[in-house]
Order: structure tokens, then sequence, then C-alpha cells
């Protein structure tokens, strides 16, 4: 299965979201156990984001559970990190908050189709009320999950 996320409203290169300013600001897909591994770094000013993640889907007590190198957490907790950071001249990647989009919240009728149909998407907007980044947990109705085929491309 693959989860695809898809992601409007981008809060721009530069927040306040609190006592320090960030300027620069990208958001990325965090690799599991490795915050400095970043998935495909978006820019915070971007009409949009997209990040396709490869896992695999097995039966568990509690329904289906979701592994792969991007999703964490414990069987029951499993989350995706979006990670917030700024990018110096360098490009290096200093993060300075992140959300968590907790697949323990996607509808268990939708994640067992995604497991059946091959894709499981997750459509959200990264600013928050105040149109600063995104952070914290995040679930429906912040976050819109559905199963769709997975597209078959012929060579």
């Amino acid at each position: 299965m693959r989860i695809r996320i898809d992601a409007v409203d981008l809060p721009g290169l530069t927040c306040h979201p609190g006592p320090s300013a960030y300027a620069n600001i990208h958001v990325a897909v965090q690799r599991r156990n490795r915050p400095t591994d970043l998935l495909d770094p978006q820019a915070g000013d971007a009409g949009s984001a997209t990040w396709t993640l490869d896992c695999t889907t097995a039966a568990s007590p509690t329904g289906t559970d979701v592994k792969g190198p991007h999703v964490q957490g414990p069987p029951g907790g499993r989350f995706v990190y979006l990670s917030w950071g700024t990018v110096d001249e360098a490009g290096a990647f200093t993060m300075f908050r992140r959300a968590k989009l907790m697949l323990d919240a996607v509808p268990a009728d939708v994640l067992d189709a995604a497991a059946r149909s091959g894709l499981l998407i997750g459509r959200l907007g990264l600013s928050d009320a105040r149109g600063n980044p995104l952070c914290a947990r995040v679930v429906p109705p912040h976050i819109t999950w559905t199963a769709e085929p997975v597209e078959h491309r012929s060579g």
C-alpha cells in the first residue's frame, strides 16, 4: 500500500508562531527514528505539496496495522510526522515544529479499503488558524482520508 499526502494552504516562507520568528521555512516527511532524514522538503510558499510513502499492511487485533520507513509509533498509535524547519544558505534543515498525521484516526472502513485498493490519501491544509505552520496532532476534520486504486502505468 501507499500513503499519499496532498497538502494545500502552506503558510509561506516566514512565520512567528511564538517568541521566535522563522524564515525560509520548509516542510517534509520525517523518516522513522531519523529526525534529520527528510523526504522531499517543500518550500513554505509552495502552492501545494505531495508526498507518497511506501507502506505495508497487516491484520492485527486492533484492525489494520500500517508499517513503513516513514510511519512512526507503536501498533494502534501509528502516525506520520510532517516536520517544519528553516533551511539555511548551506541547505541545512533545522526543525522547529512538527505535525503528527494520526493513522489511528483513519476510519477503519477507509483503511481496510485502502489496504485492498493500494492507496490511502490524506488531504489537508498546512496553515493553522493564525496562518502559522500546522502542528500537533492532526485528525479529522483537519485531514480527510480516502481510499483509491493505485494508478498503474504501462511502459
